[in-house]
């Protein structure tokens, strides 16, 4: 679970990054599963634009995105969702 630190940090740390994975009208398939894992192994923190159905449509989207990945859900704004899952070793974000 994040810390009230980095609950605090993450946001403005994310604010500039783009989406680098949009979940279309195909929904949760194999491959985006796949892409999510690898990109937030990549990363660490990453956000997800999610492009279908109403609110809680996306919000379950981006808990199966999170429980899928053994990510945090930092913030979700509109139809972005940012998303962070610290590495073990070498993590940029060591300090928090």
């Amino acid at each position: 679970t994040l810390t009230e630190q980095q609950t605090t940090q993450l946001p403005a740390l994310g604010h500039n990054i783009k989406p680098v994975v949009t979940v279309g009208s195909a929904g949760l398939t194999d491959t985006l599963l796949e892409e999510v894992q690898r990109t937030i192994d990549h990363h660490e923190l990453m956000k997800i634009k999610v492009s279908v159905g109403d609110r809680d449509s996306r919000d379950e989207i981006l808990q199966a995105l999170c429980a899928h990945a053994g990510a945090e859900l930092v913030q979700r704004v509109g139809n972005v969702g940012l998303l962070f899952r610290k590495r073990r070793k070498h993590s940029r974000f060591a300090a928090l």
